[in-house]
């Protein structure tokens, strides 16, 4: 949540490098953004409510900027609520992720001593703070001074202008340091500068990284000493974060998932062995993820079940906390996140790894929390996702857990035939004909006010994905339910024309589902089939060819195509959905 960017260094054109910076981060935050340079005299700060798309700035030269896009936490979408945020004296400038949970009272004492606010932010406490502890000390100290008395999940970056300096800090919110020849760059996400510079520093919580022009120095905000840097080489390609010839940045990644699957199947193989010997050494192995991480744990254990006839436990990463007091030493904790930043997931392996539990993170982005922070970890590999409704990260979710759940087994080549033919048929469902087959399906079904979907067994967890993806990026209210629980009072929202979405694969479900599809349609549902054959209970059908357990894999993708026209056909945009953001780094 939230986009953070900074620049330091010798060129004169601050203000544009940081504009270009932050366009690269607005799938993090887009209700508002603001830009703040250094004149030489004053912070001077510009601000705008909505997305950067194609914006222009009016700001000075400077050699130094920091720039935000919001995703408003607390107070209202406006001007005056957008970052940066500056002093009293308008000669520091600070930008804030997180949510400072104890600001009424760091506000109060403030304001008792003179200080005025311009915002309904708690995040504006930050920088008049600064100001306070900067009476008789040093900048550097008094950041981290005050950055000490700030309770909850934070990250700040801070422009001081007389001291030509950028200052970060963070507990909780992630912070990345670019290293140039000549120039710093600081992000919220190193995609923003890859471009410019591969080699970083990333942040660990309770540390703090002084950027000047020509150098940096890491210190443990604690302590105010100066820590050893540990610089890293970023290895993804600068055209995994551009659209290309897509219209948008969710279509673009749907259509590279067979490639992210292909690559599953041909490298993972060592990992995944070592993994599934984990698996069968420990007492207990626990899934945890959020929103689409958790209908992957949750399918984690179907195929366990059926394939590796071995009992798994799917828990929402919110909720694992508070089921976690049979943990001990032999547990295995396996995390499931995209973005790696979670804030319920990072909580939650902390509390385990307290336990002493094994934690394995299967994460896709490197460098970030969830990847630093656990034993072992299995990097996925599907490369920069930009949409804020995941994909690929998605697919290849699904793709490491088919492999595993096989693995178990020893039959990994089994798993990776799968995976083959999942691609295949993915790669079909992709050709111009059929996606002109979904796009007539999507506009028969953009003006419903309800879509309901339904599966059973691993087919479940697809349904409850596909509603999820229609929620988020087309607003119509969609929701996924096992076909045996249509009766159980489901079955009285279907009304004429509703349009139910059906999973029914070649399996032991497809009876049961069909059985679910004729009572839906019986109440006039409209039914629309994703199967291996066509069954006279649909009004339209896409064909999936049997994949074993790879048919739910490119089941999913139809779906993704399915929301992401019903948003293109409501001309909303499907990679910045309102009210949502790429990494939930605030509980």
């Amino acid at each position: 949540m939230c986009g953070i960017y900074g620049y330091i260094g010798n060129k004169t054109n601050a203000a544009k490098i940081t504009l270009n910076g932050l366009k690269k981060l607005e799938y993090r935050g887009y209700d508002s953004w603001g830009i703040a340079v250094w004149n030489g005299k004053h912070i001077v700060i510009e601000k705008h409510v909505g997305k950067i798309g194609e914006a222009l700035i009016s700001l000075p030269k400077s050699h130094i900027a920091i720039g935000h896009t919001r995703w408003a936490t607390h107070g209202g979408v406006s001007e005056k609520n957008a970052h940066p945020f500056f002093d009293c004296q308008r000669k520091i400038a600070l930008l804030h992720n997180g949510i400072i949970e104890n600001y009424q009272d760091l506000k109060q004492e403030l304001i008792s001593t003179g200080h005025v606010f311009s915002s309904d932010t708690d995040s504006e406490v930050a920088v008049h703070l600064i100001e306070e502890e900067l009476k008789g000390t040093t900048f550097k100290n008094a950041v981290c001074k005050a950055f000490r008395r700030l309770e909850g999940l934070n990250a700040i970056v801070v422009l001081n202008g007389p001291g030509n300096q950028i200052i970060a800090a963070k507990n909780g919110s992630p912070i990345v340091v670019g290293i140039g020849t000549k120039e710093n760059f600081i992000g919220s996400d190193a995609l923003a500068f890859i471009e410019k510079t591969r080699n970083v520093i990333f942040l660990n919580d309770g540390e703090m990284i002084v950027l000047s022009d020509k150098n940096t120095r890491l210190i443990n905000v604690k302590t105010g000493i100066t820590k050893k840097q540990k610089r890293e080489h970023f290895k993804w390609k600068i055209e995994e974060i551009e659209k290309g010839d897509f219209t948008h940045f969710m279509l673009k990644e749907i259509y590279e998932q067979p490639k992210v699957i292909r690559n599953i199947a041909e490298n993972f193989t060592n990992q995944v062995i070592d993994l599934s010997d984990e698996i069968k050494k420990a007492f207990g192995t626990y899934f945890i993820g959020c929103g689409t991480a958790f209908h992957a744990c949750l399918f984690a254990q179907y195929l366990f079940a059926r394939i590796a006839k071995t009992h798994v436990n799917a828990t929402v990463g919110s909720e694992f906390s508070y089921l976690m007091d049979f943990l001990t030493p032999k547990s295995l904790i396996i995390a499931l996140s995209q973005s790696g930043e979670t804030a319920d997931i990072i909580e939650s392996v902390g509390k385990a790894i307290n336990k002493k539990s094994h934690v394995v993170g299967l994460v896709n982005t490197l460098g970030s929390t969830l990847y630093r922070m656990v034993h072992e970890r299995i990097l996925l590999g599907a490369g920069s996702e930009n949409a804020v409704a995941s994909t690929k990260a998605f697919t290849a979710k699904l793709s490491v857990l088919t492999l595993l759940a096989y693995a178990v087994t020893g039959r990994i080549k089994k798993g990776k035939q799968i995976l083959i033919n999942a691609e295949g048929e993915i790669e079909k469902i992709l050709k111009k004909e059929n996606i002109a087959k979904i796009k007539k399906i999507t506009e028969k079904i953009s003006s419903a006010q309800n879509i309901f979907i339904i599966g059973r067994g691993q087919s479940y967890p697809i349904a409850l994905e596909a509603a999820l993806k229609i929620k988020e990026i087309s607003y119509i209210h969609a929701e996924g339910f096992a076909a045996g629980e249509l009766k159980h009072g489901v079955i009285a929202l279907v009304e004429k024309g509703t349009p139910c979405i059906i999973f029914a694969p070649n399996d032991e479900t497809y009876g049961g589902v069909i059985s679910g599809a004729m009572e839906m349609k019986a109440r006039g549902g409209y039914i629309i089939g994703i199967s291996f054959k066509k069954n006279e209970v649909f009004n339209d059908y896409v064909h999936i060819r049997d994949c074993w357990e790879g048919s739910s894999i490119a089941g999913i993708v139809v779906a993704q195509l399915i929301a992401y026209y019903l948003a293109v056909f409501k001309k909303l945009d499907p990679d910045k959905p309102r009210n949502l953001a790429k990494s939930v780094t605030v509980k």
